[in-house]
């Protein structure tokens, strides 16, 4: 089968599958599956703050075998105080969770430049606009495809911009983002993900 690796569990070969809960119902979830894995199980809720991290946990009780899950959401949906108690909630129940702070936009700015810089999802769509030198809409169809070509620079933009924060404080470290390591994750599945850029000096 086409994109999807197999393990050895007590003598049977098992497919590697991750199941994916969103925040967003179109926005995440379509870039997700635009990685084309049939391992991979994409759920968007439309849901924010504990209600999504709750309906997450209810999936994930109704979905059982898969061995990876996660949990993406945006600092932007969740009052301050909150936010790191979702994610305390999401890991205490096996998630990992791949947020953003201040908004999933900044993932995409990533694969453009490096920035510290702390923006509104506005002004994030303003800069992704100029950037693919077209309007930046949330439910754009082709934003992996525009995206995908630079995406070894976008994790390695993410990993510099996450290790610049010691200790990590996800509620105030912003801008930051943890996208990067589930895409890392759905890039082991795929036979043709994007060379891994050469580290820098």
């Amino acid at each position: 089968m086409s994109g999807v690796r197999r393990r050895i569990v007590g003598g049977r070969t098992t497919n590697r599958a991750i199941f994916i809960v969103c925040e967003g119902a179109k926005t995440e979830p379509q870039y997700f599956n635009e990685f084309k894995l049939k391992s991979v199980t994409v759920i968007g809720t439309g849901k924010n703050t504990k209600s999504l991290v709750e309906e997450a946990i209810r999936l994930k009780n109704d979905r059982e075998g898969f061995d990876q899950y996660w949990c993406v959401f945006d600092r932007d949906s969740f009052p301050p105080q909150n936010f790191n108690a979702a994610l305390t909630m999401a890991a205490s129940a096996g998630f990992q969770v791949a947020y953003s702070n201040e908004a999933f936009e900044i993932w995409y700015m990533l694969h453009f430049s490096y920035s510290d810089a702390a923006l509104s999802r506005t002004l994030y769509g303003e800069k992704l606009t100029k950037c693919l030198k077209r309007p930046y809409k949330k439910n754009d169809p082709t934003i992996f495809e525009s995206l995908l070509t630079h995406q070894p620079r976008a994790i390695q933009n993410a990993h510099k911009l996450l290790s610049t924060y010691d200790p990590h404080n996800p509620e105030k470290d912003n801008p930051c983002t943890t996208v990067h390591l589930l895409v890392e994750e759905l890039n082991k599945l795929r036979p043709s993900a994007p060379a891994p850029p050469s580290p820098q000096p």
